[in-house]
């Protein structure tokens, strides 16, 4: 299992360093100058001095590798310099956003921290709720509880979270006043209040992509213990006498879950494009909301960084699945 892990770390320097390619040429070749919203009073010479303070004036390909650089280099060290009070980078020229006129990697270390709250929270929420169904639903086959299961979640998968965040926002924050319906940004927790203000604001953005994803998730989980509990192997620990509830949770259970692995780890990174729609709806300042602001601003670097990082995510937990895969099932050896 090490030596594989390794291997597919190996393989996935060239991976990103391909996908990363593609990223900037896509962005960096679409129309638009960052130039262009600056007032016309503005003198020709000033504006391309600011181009050249931004390195617009490189070459196409020496601006790709100062990126790619700043990304796997500076940006790291950088965070090391923040935790660690160490000098690593000095003076080095970071990635600049146009917008702003701010380091990229600040901006996205203040919006990030938002996100997860949101998003991680919404996420283990989600499988924690899709296992037992999904287990259930198999088991009782038919029952009512497996009839109101795959009606909620055929609506919870088929509806699109902006929609359900809409209606969500009308019924608990309009009608019954429960919840806030924006997301205040401003919120310092610092007491007890402040924490029961957090919460109750994450509470519908996390209802929206919860249900998402229990509803996806259970239905893979149904479908998968279905599919075990008709095995040979089930009838054989049986009749040897194992009780029901060891034959369900942990023969079956554990076969089930080894398909289920996959939707798990790779909808981390779908779930963090899924937000960008949410905290739109709900004015959660995370990095979903910042992505928009850049594609609206044309700001590129910043673009382009996001997406390279929902890149690393998907190449990232495409190999945790993976490994899990030898983790759960025996007959998977890598090494």
């Amino acid at each position: 299992m090490f030596h594989y892990t390794i291997r597919r770390l190996l393989i996935a320097i060239p991976t990103l360093l391909i996908i990363s390619l593609i990223i900037f040429l896509l962005l960096d070749l679409a129309p638009g100058d960052p130039m262009a919203q600056m007032p016309l009073t503005v003198p020709p010479e000033v504006k391309e001095r600011m181009r050249q303070a931004l390195g617009l004036d490189q070459p196409l390909l020496v601006r790709y590798f100062l990126w790619i650089k700043q990304f796997f280099w500076i940006e790291p060290l950088n965070v090391l310099d923040s935790l660690f009070g160490w000098n690593l980078v000095g003076d080095a020229q970071r990635i600049i956003s146009w917008q702003t006129r701010s380091p990229v990697a600040d901006i996205i270390a203040q919006r990030l921290p938002q996100t997860l709250w949101v998003v991680g929270l919404a996420y283990v929420i989600g499988v924690l709720i899709a296992l037992p169904i999904g287990i259930i639903s198999a088991y009782r086959q038919y029952s009512w509880f497996d009839q109101i299961g795959t009606f909620v979640s055929m609506i919870g998968f088929s509806v699109p979270t902006f929609f359900t965040g809409v209606v969500l926002i009308i019924l608990f924050s309009v009608k019954l006043q429960w919840f806030p319906s924006i997301y205040d940004t401003t919120l310092v927790v610092d007491d007890w209040d402040s924490l029961m203000k957090q919460i109750r604001q994450m509470v519908l953005p996390v209802m929206v992509l919860a249900l998402f994803n229990a509803s996806q998730i259970s239905r893979f989980m149904r479908a998968s213990m279905l599919d075990n509990l008709r095995q040979d192997y089930v009838r054989t620990a049986r009749a040897k006498g194992l009780s029901e509830k060891v034959v369900v949770l942990v023969h079956v259970l554990r076969n089930s879950m080894i398909p289920v692995i996959t939707v798990i780890a790779l909808g981390v990174p779908t779930i963090f494009g899924g937000a960008i729609i949410t905290e739109q709806v709900f004015k959660v300042n995370g990095i979903g909301q910042l992505l928009i602001s850049a594609i609206q601003a044309n700001d590129v670097p910043m673009v382009q960084t996001l997406t390279f990082i929902f890149a690393v995510l998907i190449v990232l937990f495409n190999l945790i699945a993976d490994v899990l895969y030898g983790i759960l099932d025996p007959r998977i050896r890598y090494d």
